[in-house]
């Protein structure tokens, strides 16, 4: 809500432009505030007593508005989904592996579903040790947030990406070096 809507509150709790704290006025007097600044008068939380209300660009506030609630669905993560049969063959395999080591890359959690025929049902250990081999191979990117749990005829892993990691050549490479250049006599500098 902004300006002349405001006129049904007596008094409101008004802040700044720059979000300092003027105290609790008259609506009217609020209103002839902004006006004086050539700003418009912005109604943030109507149901505090007294209503809160700021002083701000109107058009600028909904853009800032908008931008915060696509920062926020920004950082929703997206839980990815890769799916195989306990007869899935390994090269096969190797290909979903790719493809989770590229979603974990990403950020996103991966899901790793082995579904089985009833007549494979007999024999979950099978699809049970190739999700455990592709948690494996996906060690270096992520980690088991839940290990293999079945439900009905499928078996269920979930791995979640591993942050704040150094690139893999980078961290070799400086090891590597460090440790040829004290059997070279070096000194670190």
């Amino acid at each position: 809500m902004i300006n002349r809507r405001l006129l049904r509150f007596s008094e409101v709790r008004l802040l700044g432009s720059e979000g300092e704290q003027l105290g609790v006025l008259e609506t009217k007097k609020a209103l002839s505030l902004a006006i004086d600044a050539d700003l418009d008068l912005v109604l943030v939380a109507p149901h505090a007593k007294p209503p809160v209300c700021k002083i701000v660009d109107y058009g600028k506030y909904k853009y800032e508005q908008s931008k915060a609630k696509k920062d926020q669905k920004k950082k929703h993560l997206e839980v990815k989904g890769v799916k195989f049969r306990p007869g899935t063959q390994e090269h096969d395999l190797q290909v979903l592996v790719r493809s989770a080591t590229r979603f974990l890359g990403d950020g996103h959690k991966v899901r790793m579903i082995c579904v089985f025929r009833p007549r494979e049902l007999a024999h979950p250990e099978i699809g049970e040790r190739k999700l455990l081999k592709m948690a494996e191979d996906l060690a270096e990117v992520g980690k088991i947030e839940r290990p293999p749990s079945r439900n009905g005829r499928e078996m269920t892993v979930i791995l979640s990406p591993i942050t704040g990691k150094k690139k893999d050549g980078e961290a070799k490479e400086t090891d590597a070096t460090k440790a040829e250049d004290k059997q070279n006599g070096a000194e670190e500098v």
